[in-house]
Protein backbone atom coordinates (compact mmCIF):
# COMPACT_ATOMS: atom_id res chain seq x y z
CA UNK A 1 0.00 0.00 0.00
CA UNK A 2 1.08 3.31 -0.76
CA UNK A 3 1.89 6.01 1.58
CA UNK A 4 -0.62 8.33 0.02
CA UNK A 5 -3.30 5.31 0.03
CA UNK A 6 -2.84 4.36 3.93
CA UNK A 7 -3.22 8.00 4.52
CA UNK A 8 -6.40 7.89 2.86
CA UNK A 9 -7.71 4.69 4.68
CA UNK A 10 -6.68 5.66 8.00
CA UNK A 11 -8.63 9.53 7.24
CA UNK A 12 -11.76 7.06 6.50
CA UNK A 13 -11.59 5.09 10.19
CA UNK A 14 -10.97 8.24 11.66
CA UNK A 15 -13.73 9.79 10.60
CA UNK A 16 -16.11 7.09 11.15
CA UNK A 17 -15.19 6.14 14.48
CA UNK A 18 -16.15 9.43 15.65
CA UNK A 19 -19.41 10.18 17.73
CA UNK A 20 -22.28 11.37 16.11
CA UNK A 21 -23.07 14.89 16.94
CA UNK A 22 -26.28 15.03 19.54
CA UNK A 23 -29.30 16.26 17.63
CA UNK A 24 -30.18 19.26 17.90
CA UNK A 25 -32.56 19.81 20.92
CA UNK A 26 -36.83 20.67 19.53
CA UNK A 27 -37.20 24.22 20.11
CA UNK A 28 -39.49 25.29 22.74
CA UNK A 29 -42.56 26.60 22.31
CA UNK A 30 -42.61 30.39 22.62
CA UNK A 31 -44.32 31.77 25.75
CA UNK A 32 -46.83 33.80 24.10
CA UNK A 33 -46.46 37.54 24.29
CA UNK A 34 -48.28 40.38 26.37
CA UNK A 35 -50.30 41.49 23.51
CA UNK A 36 -51.79 38.03 23.20
CA UNK A 37 -52.97 37.83 26.69
CA UNK A 38 -56.49 39.54 27.16
CA UNK A 39 -58.04 40.20 30.54
CA UNK A 40 -61.82 40.74 31.08
CA UNK A 41 -62.53 43.30 33.53
CA UNK A 42 -65.90 44.23 34.66
CA UNK A 43 -66.39 47.04 36.75
CA UNK A 44 -69.73 47.87 39.13
CA UNK A 45 -70.69 51.31 37.59
CA UNK A 46 -67.87 53.60 35.59
CA UNK A 47 -69.46 57.18 37.22
CA UNK A 48 -68.45 56.10 40.45
CA UNK A 49 -65.53 58.58 41.09
CA UNK A 50 -63.17 55.92 43.36
CA UNK A 51 -64.17 53.55 40.68
CA UNK A 52 -63.11 55.63 37.85
CA UNK A 53 -59.74 55.86 39.33
CA UNK A 54 -59.22 52.38 40.06
CA UNK A 55 -60.24 51.41 36.46
CA UNK A 56 -57.88 54.55 35.03
CA UNK A 57 -55.19 52.62 36.96
CA UNK A 58 -55.37 49.14 35.87
CA UNK A 59 -55.73 50.71 32.06
CA UNK A 60 -52.34 52.48 32.46
CA UNK A 61 -50.76 49.53 34.36
CA UNK A 62 -51.87 47.02 31.63
CA UNK A 63 -50.19 49.24 29.04
CA UNK A 64 -46.75 46.33 27.29
CA UNK A 65 -48.08 43.77 29.51
CA UNK A 66 -51.75 42.49 28.78
CA UNK A 67 -54.90 43.47 27.10
CA UNK A 68 -57.64 44.45 29.06
CA UNK A 69 -61.15 44.40 27.86
CA UNK A 70 -63.17 46.50 30.17
CA UNK A 71 -66.84 46.90 30.92
CA UNK A 72 -69.42 49.09 32.69
CA UNK A 73 -71.83 46.60 34.70
CA UNK A 74 -74.21 49.76 35.13
CA UNK A 75 -74.91 48.45 39.22
CA UNK A 76 -76.68 45.78 37.71
CA UNK A 77 -75.67 42.15 39.17
CA UNK A 78 -77.47 40.21 36.12
CA UNK A 79 -75.59 42.57 33.54
CA UNK A 80 -72.47 41.70 35.29
CA UNK A 81 -73.27 38.10 35.15
CA UNK A 82 -74.01 38.33 31.31
CA UNK A 83 -71.00 40.31 30.87
CA UNK A 84 -68.62 37.63 32.43
CA UNK A 85 -70.64 34.77 30.57
CA UNK A 86 -68.97 37.01 27.41
CA UNK A 87 -65.54 37.00 28.54
CA UNK A 88 -65.55 33.33 29.30
CA UNK A 89 -67.13 32.76 25.33
CA UNK A 90 -64.22 34.50 24.32
CA UNK A 91 -61.70 32.81 26.16
CA UNK A 92 -60.25 35.78 28.38
CA UNK A 93 -56.97 34.46 29.99
CA UNK A 94 -57.96 35.76 33.49
CA UNK A 95 -61.13 38.04 35.29
CA UNK A 96 -60.85 40.97 36.96
CA UNK A 97 -64.09 42.02 38.48
CA UNK A 98 -65.29 44.36 40.59
CA UNK A 99 -68.83 42.89 42.07
CA UNK A 100 -71.83 44.70 41.81
CA UNK A 101 -73.67 42.58 44.60
CA UNK A 102 -70.44 40.90 47.02
CA UNK A 103 -72.60 38.07 47.97
CA UNK A 104 -73.22 37.17 44.55
CA UNK A 105 -69.77 36.66 43.46
CA UNK A 106 -70.45 33.08 44.17
CA UNK A 107 -72.26 32.89 40.47
CA UNK A 108 -69.54 34.53 38.90
CA UNK A 109 -66.86 32.55 40.39
CA UNK A 110 -68.78 29.07 39.62
CA UNK A 111 -68.47 30.40 35.86
CA UNK A 112 -65.22 30.94 36.07
CA UNK A 113 -63.98 28.06 37.84
CA UNK A 114 -66.02 25.77 35.32
CA UNK A 115 -63.52 27.20 32.32
CA UNK A 116 -60.32 27.29 34.24
CA UNK A 117 -60.18 30.70 34.07
CA UNK A 118 -58.46 32.43 37.24
CA UNK A 119 -60.09 35.79 38.50
CA UNK A 120 -59.27 38.80 41.08
CA UNK A 121 -61.63 40.25 42.90
CA UNK A 122 -61.62 44.02 43.77
CA UNK A 123 -63.12 46.61 45.95
CA UNK A 124 -65.68 44.64 46.83
CA UNK A 125 -64.87 41.78 48.75
CA UNK A 126 -66.54 38.05 48.21
CA UNK A 127 -68.02 36.05 50.81
CA UNK A 128 -65.23 34.08 52.85
CA UNK A 129 -66.95 30.46 51.73
CA UNK A 130 -66.98 32.37 48.27
CA UNK A 131 -63.23 33.04 48.44
CA UNK A 132 -62.47 29.09 49.66
CA UNK A 133 -64.09 28.02 46.85
CA UNK A 134 -61.04 27.49 44.61
CA UNK A 135 -57.18 28.05 44.49
CA UNK A 136 -57.23 30.68 41.55
CA UNK A 137 -59.42 33.08 42.95
CA UNK A 138 -57.64 36.06 44.77
CA UNK A 139 -58.88 39.64 46.01
CA UNK A 140 -57.39 42.96 46.11
CA UNK A 141 -59.24 45.55 48.32
CA UNK A 142 -58.66 47.79 51.71
CA UNK A 143 -60.04 46.85 55.29
CA UNK A 144 -63.56 48.84 56.21
CA UNK A 145 -62.73 48.83 59.29
CA UNK A 146 -59.49 50.95 59.29
CA UNK A 147 -61.06 53.62 56.95
CA UNK A 148 -64.04 54.08 59.41
CA UNK A 149 -61.46 54.10 62.47
CA UNK A 150 -59.41 56.68 60.83
CA UNK A 151 -63.07 59.10 60.01
CA UNK A 152 -63.82 58.94 63.64
CA UNK A 153 -60.30 59.74 64.89
CA UNK A 154 -60.54 63.12 62.55
CA UNK A 155 -64.14 63.85 63.99
CA UNK A 156 -62.14 62.93 67.90
CA UNK A 157 -59.40 65.42 67.14
CA UNK A 158 -61.05 68.02 66.15
CA UNK A 159 -63.56 68.04 69.27
CA UNK A 160 -61.31 67.64 71.67
CA UNK A 161 -59.60 70.86 70.08
CA UNK A 162 -62.60 72.61 69.34
CA UNK A 163 -64.74 72.88 72.22
CA UNK A 164 -67.24 75.48 70.43
CA UNK A 165 -67.88 72.39 68.42
CA UNK A 166 -70.33 71.50 70.78
CA UNK A 167 -73.05 73.80 69.54
CA UNK A 168 -75.36 73.35 73.11
CA UNK A 169 -72.93 72.63 75.18
CA UNK A 170 -74.13 69.37 76.44
CA UNK A 171 -71.04 67.04 76.00
CA UNK A 172 -72.84 64.91 73.41
CA UNK A 173 -71.53 64.96 70.13
CA UNK A 174 -75.10 65.72 67.82
CA UNK A 175 -74.49 63.84 64.24
CA UNK A 176 -75.92 62.89 60.99
CA UNK A 177 -74.66 59.30 59.14
CA UNK A 178 -74.88 59.22 55.29
CA UNK A 179 -74.25 55.86 54.01
CA UNK A 180 -73.59 53.71 50.99
CA UNK A 181 -75.28 50.99 49.85
CA UNK A 182 -77.54 48.80 52.28
CA UNK A 183 -75.46 45.51 53.10
CA UNK A 184 -72.11 46.71 51.56
CA UNK A 185 -69.41 45.61 53.64
CA UNK A 186 -67.74 49.42 53.61
CA UNK A 187 -70.72 51.01 54.18
CA UNK A 188 -71.81 48.54 57.39
CA UNK A 189 -67.93 48.61 58.34
CA UNK A 190 -67.21 52.85 58.27
CA UNK A 191 -70.52 53.46 60.16
CA UNK A 192 -69.94 51.14 62.89
CA UNK A 193 -66.17 51.80 63.22
CA UNK A 194 -66.50 55.38 62.72
CA UNK A 195 -68.57 55.63 66.17
CA UNK A 196 -67.03 53.40 67.53
CA UNK A 197 -63.74 55.07 67.22
CA UNK A 198 -65.36 58.47 68.71
CA UNK A 199 -66.99 56.47 71.73
CA UNK A 200 -64.12 55.12 72.32
CA UNK A 201 -62.11 58.33 72.65
CA UNK A 202 -64.51 58.79 75.48
CA UNK A 203 -67.01 60.76 73.71
CA UNK A 204 -70.63 60.85 73.81
CA UNK A 205 -72.74 60.50 71.04
CA UNK A 206 -76.57 61.23 69.30
CA UNK A 207 -77.57 60.35 66.33
CA UNK A 208 -79.99 62.66 64.98
CA UNK A 209 -80.25 61.08 61.67
CA UNK A 210 -79.11 58.70 58.91
CA UNK A 211 -80.05 57.38 55.72
CA UNK A 212 -78.51 56.30 52.51
CA UNK A 213 -76.80 58.45 49.87
CA UNK A 214 -76.34 55.31 47.73
CA UNK A 215 -72.67 56.54 47.16
CA UNK A 216 -74.04 59.56 45.19
CA UNK A 217 -73.45 63.24 45.46
CA UNK A 218 -77.00 64.41 44.47
CA UNK A 219 -78.78 61.60 46.93
CA UNK A 220 -75.76 63.10 49.55
CA UNK A 221 -77.02 66.25 48.96
CA UNK A 222 -80.69 65.66 48.75
CA UNK A 223 -80.28 63.85 52.49
CA UNK A 224 -78.71 66.36 53.99
CA UNK A 225 -80.96 68.89 53.25
CA UNK A 226 -83.70 66.73 54.33
CA UNK A 227 -81.99 66.09 57.46
CA UNK A 228 -81.29 69.96 58.32
CA UNK A 229 -84.87 70.91 57.37
CA UNK A 230 -86.15 68.34 60.05
CA UNK A 231 -83.12 68.94 62.65
CA UNK A 232 -82.46 72.44 62.69
CA UNK A 233 -79.53 73.62 64.82
CA UNK A 234 -79.51 70.14 66.17
CA UNK A 235 -76.55 68.72 63.89
CA UNK A 236 -73.23 69.15 64.93
CA UNK A 237 -71.24 66.54 62.58
CA UNK A 238 -71.06 65.18 59.30
CA UNK A 239 -70.53 61.61 58.85
CA UNK A 240 -70.51 59.86 55.35
CA UNK A 241 -69.03 56.81 53.91
CA UNK A 242 -67.70 57.98 51.01
CA UNK A 243 -66.79 61.47 49.84
CA UNK A 244 -69.20 62.03 46.87
CA UNK A 245 -71.69 62.10 49.74
CA UNK A 246 -69.88 64.56 51.74
CA UNK A 247 -69.39 66.85 49.06
CA UNK A 248 -73.37 66.30 48.30
CA UNK A 249 -73.65 67.20 52.25
CA UNK A 250 -71.58 70.07 51.68
CA UNK A 251 -73.45 71.75 49.07
CA UNK A 252 -76.75 71.62 50.93
CA UNK A 253 -74.82 73.44 53.99
CA UNK A 254 -73.76 75.88 51.82
CA UNK A 255 -77.41 76.75 50.56
CA UNK A 256 -78.34 77.06 54.68
CA UNK A 257 -75.59 79.48 55.44
CA UNK A 258 -72.78 77.38 56.07
CA UNK A 259 -69.27 77.84 55.08
CA UNK A 260 -69.86 81.52 53.99
CA UNK A 261 -68.93 85.01 54.67
CA UNK A 262 -69.87 84.71 58.53
CA UNK A 263 -67.65 81.51 59.13
CA UNK A 264 -70.56 79.15 60.12
CA UNK A 265 -68.79 75.86 59.85
CA UNK A 266 -69.97 72.27 59.83
CA UNK A 267 -67.35 69.55 60.71
CA UNK A 268 -68.15 66.77 57.32
CA UNK A 269 -65.87 63.99 57.13
CA UNK A 270 -65.62 61.26 53.90
CA UNK A 271 -63.38 59.10 52.58
CA UNK A 272 -61.47 57.96 49.50
CA UNK A 273 -59.57 61.41 49.05
CA UNK A 274 -60.71 61.90 45.78
CA UNK A 275 -59.57 64.64 43.55
CA UNK A 276 -62.81 66.85 44.38
CA UNK A 277 -62.77 66.03 48.05
CA UNK A 278 -59.19 67.72 48.67
CA UNK A 279 -59.82 71.01 46.41
CA UNK A 280 -62.98 71.19 49.32
CA UNK A 281 -60.13 70.16 51.89
CA UNK A 282 -58.23 73.01 50.90
CA UNK A 283 -60.75 75.57 50.79
CA UNK A 284 -62.16 74.35 54.26
CA UNK A 285 -65.33 72.87 53.63
CA UNK A 286 -64.55 69.15 53.96
CA UNK A 287 -62.62 68.81 57.66
CA UNK A 288 -61.01 65.37 56.66
CA UNK A 289 -60.96 62.42 54.63
CA UNK A 290 -59.36 59.02 54.20
CA UNK A 291 -57.59 57.98 51.68
CA UNK A 292 -59.01 54.38 49.67
CA UNK A 293 -55.85 54.35 47.40
CA UNK A 294 -57.12 53.54 44.09
CA UNK A 295 -53.78 53.82 42.40
CA UNK A 296 -52.48 51.00 44.53
CA UNK A 297 -55.76 48.78 43.98
CA UNK A 298 -55.46 49.52 40.52
CA UNK A 299 -52.33 48.71 40.18
CA UNK A 300 -52.34 45.35 42.42
CA UNK A 301 -55.56 44.28 40.57
CA UNK A 302 -53.85 44.51 37.34
CA UNK A 303 -50.52 43.08 38.68
CA UNK A 304 -52.48 39.49 40.05
CA UNK A 305 -54.54 39.62 37.17
CA UNK A 306 -51.20 39.92 34.35
CA UNK A 307 -49.47 36.84 36.64
CA UNK A 308 -52.69 34.39 36.51
CA UNK A 309 -52.97 35.22 33.18
CA UNK A 310 -49.56 33.65 32.13
CA UNK A 311 -50.47 31.24 34.24
CA UNK A 312 -47.98 31.88 37.22
CA UNK A 313 -48.58 32.09 41.13
CA UNK A 314 -49.03 35.47 42.31
CA UNK A 315 -46.10 36.29 44.93
CA UNK A 316 -45.11 39.52 46.34
CA UNK A 317 -41.94 38.55 43.90
CA UNK A 318 -44.17 38.86 40.71
CA UNK A 319 -46.61 41.18 41.65
CA UNK A 320 -45.03 43.50 44.06
CA UNK A 321 -47.50 43.09 46.92
CA UNK A 322 -47.81 41.22 49.81
CA UNK A 323 -50.46 38.46 49.50
CA UNK A 324 -51.97 37.34 52.60
CA UNK A 325 -53.76 33.86 53.54
CA UNK A 326 -52.48 32.88 49.57
CA UNK A 327 -55.23 35.32 48.40
CA UNK A 328 -55.73 38.45 49.73
CA UNK A 329 -53.68 41.55 48.80
CA UNK A 330 -55.00 44.37 51.94
CA UNK A 331 -54.36 48.20 50.49
CA UNK A 332 -53.46 50.88 53.64
CA UNK A 333 -56.10 53.72 54.05
CA UNK A 334 -54.15 56.72 55.47
CA UNK A 335 -55.68 59.68 57.16
CA UNK A 336 -55.77 62.94 54.94
CA UNK A 337 -56.15 66.39 56.52
CA UNK A 338 -54.68 69.88 55.24
CA UNK A 339 -51.82 69.26 56.94
CA UNK A 340 -50.90 65.98 55.01
CA UNK A 341 -52.77 67.18 51.61
CA UNK A 342 -49.43 65.96 49.71
CA UNK A 343 -49.74 62.33 50.74
CA UNK A 344 -53.28 61.97 48.74
CA UNK A 345 -52.00 64.45 45.72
Amino acid sequence: MTIVAFVMVASILLVACQPAAPAAPAAAEPAAPAKDLVAGVAVYKFDDTFMTAVRNTITAEAEGKIKVEMVDSQNAQATQNDQVDLFVSKGVNALAINPVDRTAASVILDKAKAAGIPIVFFNREPLAEDMAKWDKVYYVGAIAQQSGTMEGQILVDYWKSHPEADLNGDGVMQYVMLKGEPGHQDAEMRTEYSIKAITDAGIKVEKVAEDTGMWDRVKGQEKMAAFLAANEGKIEAVLANNDDMALGAIEALKAAGYFGADKKFMPVVGVDATAPALAALKDGTLLGTVLNDAKNQGKATLMLTYVLAKGETPTKENTGYEITDGKYVWVDYKMILLENIADAE
